[in-house]
């Protein structure tokens, strides 16, 4: 090919070539008299074109390994090579990254994790709550994998103790009958959690914090005010509740009209006047409320001050922003409240210089700056000021609002399978402000803590360390959690799970467990067995000869669900865990609880008990009375057991 080029050109774009191919350029200059001779002959290669993403199919060899086939893409020598990796749903992130060369047209991918559909996870985690005192409370705890799948209630960190008034649903869900104060520094408010349980291992749910509802009397009371015709007044009232309690106004004890403008309310029991006239005159009191209780208030007055003042009044702040820390879609309202003579204006910045913005700002009354769906970005230090209009005359006052963010993962820990001898890592990265803490939880038991988000298993794999592992994240904003199964996959030559495994309770603190005697070609490579048993509180292990293929377990908790399950050991290595058995120890007689008679009247008392503590075992009551000295019983009453009163009357 040849192009012509004019003598004012030194610079020419060449195009329409083919990519990927070598091309040999050189240049010759002509004038009337001739050409002259060849410049260097110069070699370059085109880039090739970004290959397209070539079809492929995916075959399954066996439990744990697929194979990924595919047909060279059509880029000719473009192609140096393949990069193959695969994520497991929902996770968006990709692992098991392979470099393949170009002429590679399929690869086997081994060690997956097999039966993915038997992992452990939450369908439902226990969410915080703030009840009445006296009214009931269902926790909800739900979690789908393979089954038998047991569920332990904790609460505050510590197996939930039995009692009349709390059950444990066929669901899982824990039930409350009627939540209450029992003793002046013991309650039933605290940190709920609950534990999933099945063959691979043991999760551990989110903290849910419940809380008794209540409302505390005033800390602080509204304040007589003396303003001038035209200023403004601000009347405050503070009180403790759970939850929030809401504040409404009286105007000598009759509700407050918010129609007007001059009113404004804000959530934290501020009342704001503005060009206050002598039709607002009055006393002001504020009325909390919220389920547990109603309060007013004490009263104060509103008055009108002598107005001799002088005309020009500079500006004064009476109640400036406060600092506020909130989270993550929340709204934030900055308080300020100014006076003068003239009116101030009032406006708004950060102290960093940054722009407060437009999108979700509002000003309520006449100064105040809401801040709707706060996010991180709005954190900071912010200024109000008071002008007054015409000068340069102005007072400020500012405070700070820290919106804090819960933690979000980044990187979540991958389910991996393994043969013992393999080093395996785990890894976890989250977000959130402030920074999240990470720690990593085996089985529902906490590890030692990482300075990282790695956990590795730098001493080679084992089948003990074949189990549910947990990351969980957390700041002051909220906990979140993310969960990976390790499973190792042991040689063929491993002996076989235990067969036949039956257990029966053969007390309130004691079940026997059986399993199937091996063909003795197999009973041959058996060196013993494990009896692995999960109560509530922690697992516990038992180990058993080789010939032994019953065992009785002693010192069991009376009314406690159980898993059990047995693992043969040979010289070889461990086998797969026999099929899980869930059994639950019978309860106690209970003993009579202790009781207290109160005289009502002169013909009726009331008698008062606390639970007995025998868990579920509790189905009922029986009350009844005799009149000394006889030695005949009357007035029997059956009550269900969640009742601790009963009133006799007509004695």
């Amino acid at each position: 090919m040849q192009e012509a080029l004019s003598k004012t050109t030194f610079q020419h774009t060449v195009n329409n070539l083919e990519p990927s191919t070598d091309y040999v350029l050189f240049l010759r200059a002509y004038s009337p008299l001739g050409t002259s001779r060849d410049s260097r002959s110069i070699v370059v290669t085109t880039p090739g074109r970004v290959p397209r993403t070539p079809d492929f199919s995916v075959t399954v060899v066996n439990e744990s390994a697929v194979q990924v086939s595919w047909g060279a893409a059509a880029a000719g020598n473009a192609i140096q090579g393949y990069r193959l990796e695969y994520r497991r749903i929902p996770s968006t992130t990709f692992q098991g990254t392979q470099t393949l060369p170009g002429n590679q047209t399929s690869f086997i991918f081994y060690s997956l994790v097999p039966a993915l559909s038997g992992d452990l996870s939450f369908l439902t985690e226990p969410a915080d709550a703030v009840v009445v005192r006296n009214q009931p409370l269902t926790l909800h705890c739900l979690a789908k994998g393979e089954p038998p799948i047991n569920i332990t209630w904790y609460k505050d960190g510590k197996p939930l103790p039995g009692a009349a008034h709390i059950q444990q649903l066929r669901n899982g869900s824990l039930w409350i009958g009627h939540f209450q104060k029992r003793q002046r520094n013991a309650s039933e408010a605290g940190e709920y959690s609950c534990s999933a349980q099945n063959r691979y291992g043991r999760l551990l749910s989110r903290k849910a914090k419940v809380q008794l509802a209540f409302l505390s009397h005033f800390h602080l009371n509204p304040q007589p005010m003396g303003v001038t015709e035209g200023g403004v007044a601000r009347f405050h009232c503070l009180t403790t509740s759970v939850p929030k309690a809401t504040i409404t106004w009286e105007r000598n004890r009759t509700v407050l009209t918010t129609s007007d403008p001059r009113y404004t309310v804000l959530p934290d029991g501020i009342l704001q006047i503005s060009g206050v006239t002598r039709d607002d005159i009055g006393t002001y009191r504020c009325l909390a409320r919220n389920p547990a209780n109603s309060r007013h208030s004490k009263e104060a007055w509103l008055t009108l001050a002598d107005s001799t003042h002088p005309s020009n009044q500079e500006p004064v702040i009476l109640s400036g922003p406060q600092n506020l820390t909130l989270t993550v879609h929340q709204t934030a309202i900055l308080e300020c409240v100014a006076t003068g003579n003239p009116r101030p204006i009032v406006s708004w910045s950060r102290l960093d210089g940054r722009s407060i913005g437009v999108e979700g700002i509002q000003v309520l009354g006449n100064g105040n700056l809401m801040i709707l769906d706060v996010s991180v970005k709005h954190s900071g230090v912010y200024v109000c000021a008071a002008n007054r209009p015409g000068t340069r005359v102005r007072r400020t006052a500012q405070g700070m609002l820290l919106v804090q963010a819960p933690p979000e993962f980044v990187q979540w820990p991958q389910s991996v399978s393994h043969v013992p001898g393999d080093n395996t890592t785990f890894s976890c990265e989250a977000r959130g402000s402030p920074e999240p803490t990470l720690v990593w939880l085996k089985n529902g038991k906490y590890l030692s803590p990482q300075k990282n988000a790695r956990l590795s298993a730098d001493n080679r794999v084992t089948s003990a360390d074949e189990a549910l592992y947990q990351c969980i994240a957390e700041n002051s904003a909220g906990t979140s959690q993310a969960s990976a199964r390790l499973a190792v996959t042991l040689p063929p030559d491993s002996p076989k799970a235990p067969e036949k495994v039956m257990v029966v309770p053969i007390s309130t603190t004691s079940v026997r467990v059986t399993w199937a005697e091996p063909p003795p070609e197999v009973m041959d490579g058996i060196i013993g067995y494990v009896l692995h048993i999960y109560p509530s509180t922690q697992e516990m292990q038992e180990a058993l000869s080789k010939t032994t293929f019953q065992h009785t377990v002693n010192n069991l908790e009376p009314s406690t669900d159980y898993v059990l399950f047995l693992r043969a050991y040979s010289p070889l290595g461990t086998s797969r865990d026999s099929r899980s058995i869930v059994v639950t120890t019978p309860g106690r007689v209970p003993r009579t609880p202790d009781f207290s008679v109160t005289v009502v009247n002169e013909s009726a008392v009331q008698v008062s008990w606390g639970a007995a503590a025998a868990g579920n075992a509790i189905q009922g009551y029986r009350l009844e009375y005799r009149r000394i000295p006889s030695t005949t019983f009357q007035g029997t009453q059956t009550l269900p057991g969640n009742q601790t009163s009963f009133i006799f009357y007509s004695l």
